[in-house]
């Protein structure tokens, strides 16, 4: 269970036993479904970018989904599918403290 105190999750590309999760471009495609759900809704051509609450970065080597807890707020649905999907493929998650943003090596692609 996530905390509400939580600013950020991670999703890391890593199940709870070790393995790296497949396929390798996860991250993006999870991203990607979650594109329509942002600030002020879908619109128009919203789908050819990331959502700044869903995105796709790359963590110490290790592929991730930074999701906001500003989607949980917004768009419960999303974020229960965000969280099922991580549930339902073991992968590891970490909360971020309102107080240290996550910062990754790769620029997002939104």
């Amino acid at each position: 269970m996530v905390s509400s105190a939580a600013k950020e999750i991670l999703i890391q590309g890593i199940t709870r036993d070790g393995r790296t999760f497949r396929p390798s471009d996860w991250a993006e495609r999870l991203a990607g479904v979650m594109s329509s759900f942002r600030p002020g809704g879908a619109r128009p051509g919203s789908h050819l970018s990331y959502s700044p609450w869903c995105v796709p970065r790359v963590i110490d080597g290790v592929k991730t989904v930074v999701v906001h807890s500003d989607l949980r707020s917004h768009e419960p649905m999303a974020w229960d599918f965000v969280m099922n999907f991580a549930k339902d493929n073991d992968l590891q998650v970490q909360e971020v403290p309102s107080s240290s943003p996550a910062q990754g090596d790769a620029p997002d692609r939104g």
